[in-house]
């Protein structure tokens, strides 16, 4: 494989964030216009960073008031993380990675194997777990009438959301004002909309959580997710140029830091406060621009070249975060109080993003394709329908949601999952290596080949 310091005829380089390339015959490296620009730019959309004053402020409000509501909700970790700046983004690394998504198989193809965020991953992040109740876009019923909240929809900034919101110091936080802030929470740290402000669409889902209903947040979480990293990966190829993107790029920036943590020799600044990996992770996040940093990671991911425990990084015993987890987090280690995560963890699952009926778009979550991840043995991951498939953009009818669940979930195929004391492995069985050589033989990339592609994007017209 070519290096960053390749003599090769005609190589490719990257210096400074930018595609360079060789001039025959001499040393003159000529920089592609606009590369460093473009890669910013598609992430310009996820550049807020919460009005840290005000922002900070309001959550300590409402946290003092409403903390053991989140506890019970099981929404206390993952709001913690909101102390800690979300929208901080390596956007180098994230491009990087993202050339290697794939929209048909949902999962990052590496040399070693497909792999990927799965709720065993989120729920380390974030201290969600994988249970609850599905959420189902307007099938949720209005118990509070949106209209006697008086929730003002006409603020067009954040800021301005927030100080028509919160509270006064000394005042109790009234039923509005949390929906308010949730709504709010949602929007800017969680979802990370396009728009500056908050939709009204999240306010079925911000009184639900507010009346303590389960749901399971981490499916929505991962399902969007999942559209986004579609979205980004289209997005560099098209026509038009790639356009800002929106969604939980944070979550993949977060990953990201954790499989690379040693690879790429993340340090850690400080230590934060918040017992949380997510919080430990946000300050991986590389702050200093490096005129190495895409020739860094091109180099990085491909030589994944045999899975290691850097890619299963929350399978490890000095994992940090809710008790929970903490002590439950290999699957040969677990106890019988624990099996319903764990099922939540290992089963095969649809899952829905999107607030608006019009926006809904179902995904399978495989967790059969990453099973290394969990510390368990790699098997050649078989489909659960042979002649069906799903689809991202299904229609789904309007109540018809059960009905296209009970099409694609078939009951006889449901894990069965018995508790029992092993080590982790990551062994593949010779099916599964026969398989993923005869399948990824077509898609291996160079350096050079990988950086014909980002020439040809958009990025760099």
């Amino acid at each position: 494989m070519a290096t960053a310091t390749s003599t090769q005829t005609g190589p490719l380089l990257m210096a400074n964030a930018q595609v360079c390339k060789v001039k025959d015959g001499d040393d003159t490296f000529v920089p592609i216009p606009g590369m460093e620009e473009a890669s910013l730019k598609i992430f310009q959309s996820q550049g807020f960073s919460p009005i840290k004053d005000r922002h900070l402020q309001w959550l300590l409000r409402v946290e003092s008031a409403m903390s053991s509501s989140w506890v019970e909700t099981g929404i206390f970790e993952f709001i913690q993380l909101a102390k800690f700046d979300l929208h901080l983004f390596d956007p180098q690394m994230l491009l990087s990675a993202i050339f290697f998504w794939n929209r048909e198989t949902r999962a990052f193809e590496f040399s070693c194997g497909f792999v990927c965020p799965t709720l065993l991953d989120i729920a380390a992040i974030t201290g969600l777990a994988p249970v609850g109740d599905r959420f189902y876009p307007d099938l949720f019923e209005e118990e509070i009438s949106i209209k006697e909240t008086s929730i003002s929809w006409d603020k067009k900034t954040y800021l301005a959301f927030i100080n028509a919101h919160m509270g006064k110091p000394g005042t109790s936080v009234s039923t509005l004002e949390h929906i308010a802030f949730l709504m709010y929470w949602l929007s800017a740290c969680v979802f990370c909309t396009p728009s500056l402000q908050v939709p009204k669409y999240y306010y079925i889902l911000a009184q639900t959580l507010h009346l303590k209903k389960k749901i399971c947040l981490s499916k929505l979480l991962l399902a969007s997710l999942y559209s986004c990293l579609d979205e980004a990966s289209e997005s560099l190829f098209r026509e038009s140029g790639p356009r800002n993107l929106s969604g939980p790029l944070w979550l993949l920036q977060l990953w990201l830091n954790a499989i690379f943590e040693k690879k790429l020799s993340l340090t850690l600044p400080f230590t934060p406060a918040c017992k949380l990996e997510g919080a430990r992770l946000t300050t991986l996040t590389p702050r200093k621009r490096s005129v190495d940093n895409f020739a860094k990671y091109i180099d990085a991911i491909p030589s994944f070249t045999d899975f290691s425990e850097d890619l299963a990084p929350f399978i490890r015993t000095t994992l940090t975060g809710p008790s929970w987890l903490r002590h439950n987090n290999q699957v040969g280690q677990i106890s019988h109080d624990s099996l319903e995560m764990w099922f939540g963890f290992l089963s095969w699952d649809v899952i829905i993003s999107g607030m608006r009926q019009k926006d809904v778009r179902i995904y399978p979550y495989h967790p059969q394709l990453f099973a290394r991840q969990f510390g368990l043995c790699q098997m050649k991951p078989l489909p659960l329908r042979r002649k069906e498939s799903i689809d991202a953009d299904i229609c789904v009818e309007e109540g018809n949601y059960q009905e296209v669940l009970d099409f694609i979930l078939r009951p006889d195929k449901e894990l069965k999952l018995t508790p029992s004391t092993f080590s982790p492995s990551f062994l593949v069985s010779k099916c599964y290596l026969r398989w993923w050589c005869q399948y990824y033989v077509d898609k291996l990339i160079d350096f050079d080949g990988f950086l014909k592609k980002l020439i040809n994007s958009p990025l760099s017209s």
